[in-house]
Parts: structure tokens; C-alpha cells; sequence
């Protein structure tokens, strides 16, 4: 009997542990988070794009040139190109994902989602994804290169008297990766390039032919370095020194890395969410929630009494379970996992219904309460696993199937189900055990009866 009090103590403790943590770690409910330990502030909630304001983007990939067995590959090949990009600039948490018409649509349209939590400028979003840098090296023209004439104000022709340069076939299209560098005496900061094997050869080529000369880099058209070559360059490795702040070349070094798209897109749509609509959502969602589950609690407490009283306290334990989990995973939520969760609260009360309606039925067949609730317990399992088994079967195919809104949606439906098992068949079990001390009098029979019984 001990032991039984000793685990359920346990558990309580836990779970209040569990629920400081979630008020501790959320900048929103906790008023002295900015003192809050490095802990606490990696884990805050992860809000969806609904819920915090930002940017919605939807691209069309032209896949008609790329091979049949290839498109999936490719698909997230692109999907790793615009995450890196996106990441460049710092936006919390993006969500790309790509969907597909499959057979549901009946075509083979392929299609990028792209969430940019916090970016409310849609054009500055579009910007970000279309950003391609054109890396290209340039020598030094022949000298017999005819000059270019710019015609000033007054109409007269003037001879251009500045360095003219010509392209060569080295591009970034042969860049195999580019690193971010200090120079050890000024801390200056540089970009390292690694070229590919075919990069590798041009680059000695063309440093061999130039000696002593300029080999001009440039980048979206315009140089950004203009270094003399001492001799030829054999290991494939250049630098550019473009008076960067270290900003501007660790930006440099991602967007090179970046690279081109696997395969063109085409903006289909795109959508801003402010910041104070998500806000709204995400307090009419918490509302929501809190409205129901008192609503339930209150049910279970004058319906069922004291078992009523042992399931709300289970349930308590249940929400900062599954809330902690959402933190730690981490989850992102949006206003359709809100309603995820609030579902799953139901099947756990449902749960708890269950086997309350079944340790009625033993009560009134005149066995003991302590024989009356491990018979409950044991009727009601059949009906509690068949009813969350197809639950979470369902959660399963939405989000293997559905679309990013769905998928939140059933993601923390299927959580919640697995956890609501748990809560319901687990604790409320070693709750109702550990109070085997109220007896079989008149009153331990009318605290475990319900409804209108006595």
C-alpha cells in the first residue's frame, strides 16, 4: 500500500516539476525570463507561422526537365538550397516542405512551401529565396581591346580609361564550397573558395596565363576583388578580400554555398500574417483550451466525485507532460496542432469515462470498491486501445498525406492519444490505488458512485 502512495507522490511531484519548467521556459508567462538560465530560454514554445506573424510562400517547380526517377531528389535538393538560404538571414525556425499532387490531384505538380516565421515584408521573403549570386572570374583584356566611350552630360565621348576585363569560363558553377576566413595579422575577414575538379584545372590555367597580372572577381556583376597573380595555382583554392564586415562575408560564404536551384520555380502565391493576427489566434486557441478544459473538469468532478477528482488531477499531469514534450522535441505549433491537442484531452477524458462507467457497473453487482476498480480497469482496456489504436492510425495517414496544416494538426493529435494512454490507464490506475484507505463504508461508496446514485 505504501509503495502505491510513494509512486503517486512521485508522479505528483513530476508533474509540478514538469509544469515549472513549461511556465519557466516560456518568455510570455514568465516575467523574469531574461534571467532564466541558457536552459530555459533554448525552449520556448515553437510557434507556427499562423501564430507568430511572417511570411507564406508558395513556389511551382518546373520538373519537365528533369528525368522521372529523379524528381524526388531534386525536390529535396531544392528544398536543402532555399533552407540555407533562408537560414543566411536569420529567420526563426522557417519551415520548407515540399508537396506534391501525387494521386490525390491526379497530376504531377510539385510545389515548395516556405514559412518564414517574423518576415512580415513579403517582397524582402521573395527577395531572400530568389537571391542567385553569379560568381565569375575575369582577366585582364588584351591590349588592343577597343576602349568604351561614355557620353557625358554635355553629349561628348570620352575614352574609359579604367582596367577592362573579359570573362573566362570559370565560374561559381564549379565551386565545390566556399569557407569563411580572418586574416591572422589584421583580422580582416576573407572568403575562402574550393574549387571542383574541373574548377581546380581552369583556375591553374588561367592563374599559369597570368602571371603578374589581375585576375578580377566579381559577383552579381560587379568587382569584388581584384588580386595580382604571383604565380600558378595548382590546389584549387582562391580568396576574395573585399573589404567585408564579418557580416557581409559570412552572408557571402552562404549564398555562394547556396548555389543555383536545382530546378527554376515560380512564385505562385504568396501571403503576409502580422504579427498581432497570430497573436490573436494564439490567445483564442489558449482560451479555448482553458474554457474546456474546466468545462470537462467540472463535469468529472460532480459526475463521478472522487474518481471524477483523481482524473482531473491526471489530466493536470497529462497537459504538462505533452507540453513538455512539445518543448523538448521541439514542436511547432500552429492553430490547427492547438485544436490537435485540445481534441486529444477529449480522448483522455474519454478514456477516464470508460472505466469510471465500468467500476459503476461492478459497484452495483456488489463487489468490493478495490475489486470493483481492477475489474473496471481491466473491461475498459479493450474498448480505450481499440478506440486510440484507429485514432492514432488516422493521425498517421494525415500526416503522411496531408498538407503542412494537417500535418500539425495530426502530429499532435497522435501524440497526444499516445500520451492521453498513458495518463488515463497509468496514473489515474495508481491514483484510485493509493486511496484504498477510505474503506467500503457509506461514504467511500458514495464518493466512487456517480451521476444521481447514492
Amino acid at each position: 500500500m505504501w509503495k502505491k502512495r510513494i509512486i503517486a507522490l512521485i508522479i505528483i511531484l513530476l508533474g509540478v516539476g514538469l509544469a515549472f519548467f513549461v511556465f519557466k521556459s516560456e518568455p510570455k508567462l514568465n516575467k523574469n525570463f531574461d534571467k532564466a538560465s541558457s536552459f530555459f530560454k533554448n525552449h520556448p514554445f515553437r510557434l507556427g507561422l499562423d501564430l507568430s506573424g511572417g511570411s507564406h510562400l508558395i513556389y511551382k517547380a518546373d520538373i519537365s526537365q528533369v528525368p522521372t526517377g529523379q524528381v524526388s531528389d531534386s525536390m529535396n535538393a531544392l528544398r536543402d538550397v532555399i533552407e540555407r538560404r533562408v537560414n543566411l538571414f536569420g529567420v526563426s525556425e522557417p519551415v520548407v516542405q515540399v508537396q506534391n499532387g501525387g494521386f490525390i490531384s491526379g497530376n504531377n505538380d510539385e510545389k515548395l512551401i516556405v514559412d518564414l516565421p517574423g518576415v512580415t515584408d513579403v517582397e524582402k521573403a521573395t527577395e531572400m529565396i530568389g537571391q542567385t549570386p553569379l560568381l565569375e572570374f575575369k582577366i585582364e583584356a588584351p591590349k588592343d581591346t577597343p576602349q568604351k566611350l561614355t557620353v557625358g552630360k554635355d553629349g561628348k565621348a570620352t575614352a574609359d580609361l579604367s582596367p577592362q576585363y573579359v570573362s573566362t569560363e570559370l565560374t561559381g558553377r564549379y565551386l565545390k564550397k566556399a569557407t569563411l576566413e580572418f586574416d591572422q595579422n589584421t583580422r580582416e575577414p576573407k572568403v575562402g573558395l574550393q574549387f571542383d575538379d574541373t574548377g581546380t584545372k581552369l583556375f591553374a590555367q588561367i592563374t599559369k596565363d597570368n602571371v603578374g597580372k589581375i585576375v578580377a572577381i566579381y559577383l552579381d556583376g560587379a568587382p569584388i576583388s581584384t588580386p595580382v597573380v604571383r604565380e600558378e595555382i595548382t590546389g584549387g583554392t582562391a580568396q576574395i578580400s573585399g573589404n567585408f564586415t564579418p557580416v557581409e562575408a559570412k552572408q557571402l560564404v552562404g549564398r555562394l554555398n547556396s548555389g543555383a536551384l536545382p530546378v527554376p520555380i515560380t512564385l505562385l502565391s504568396k501571403q503576409t500574417i502580422g504579427a498581432i493576427l497570430g497573436d490573436n489566434a494564439l490567445f483564442a486557441g489558449l482560451k479555448a483550451a482553458i474554457i474546456g478544459f474546466l468545462f470537462v473538469a467540472l463535469f468529472l468532478l460532480l459526475w463521478y466525485r472522487l474518481p471524477g477528482l483523481i482524473a482531473v488531477l491526471s489530466l493536470l499531469i497529462y497537459v504538462t507532460i505533452i507540453l513538455t514534450l512539445f518543448k523538448l522535441l521541439p514542436v511547432t505549433l500552429t492553430a490547427a496542432g492547438i485544436a490537435g491537442f485540445i481534441i486529444s484531452i477529449g480522448v483522455a477524458v474519454d478514456a477516464n469515462v470508460l472505466i469510471f462507467e465500468r467500476v459503476k457497473e461492478e459497484l452495483r453487482s456488489g463487489r468490493t470498491i478495490a475489486d470493483s476498480v481492477s475489474a473496471g480497469f481491466s473491461r475498459a482496456w479493450f474498448s480505450i486501445r481499440d478506440s486510440n489504436t484507429s485514432s492514432i492510425i488516422t493521425a498517421i495517414i494525415l500526416f503522411w498525406f496531408g498538407t503542412s496544416l494537417i500535418k500539425g494538426f495530426a502530429l499532435t493529435l497522435g501524440m497526444g492519444v499516445l500520451v492521453s494512454m498513458l495518463s488515463a490507464i497509468t496514473i489515474t490506475r495508481i491514483f484510485l490505488y493509493a486511496i484504498e484507505f477510505i474503506g467500503e463504508g457509506k461514504v467511500a461508496r458514495f464518493l466512487f458512485s456517480s451521476g444521481l446514485s447514492k
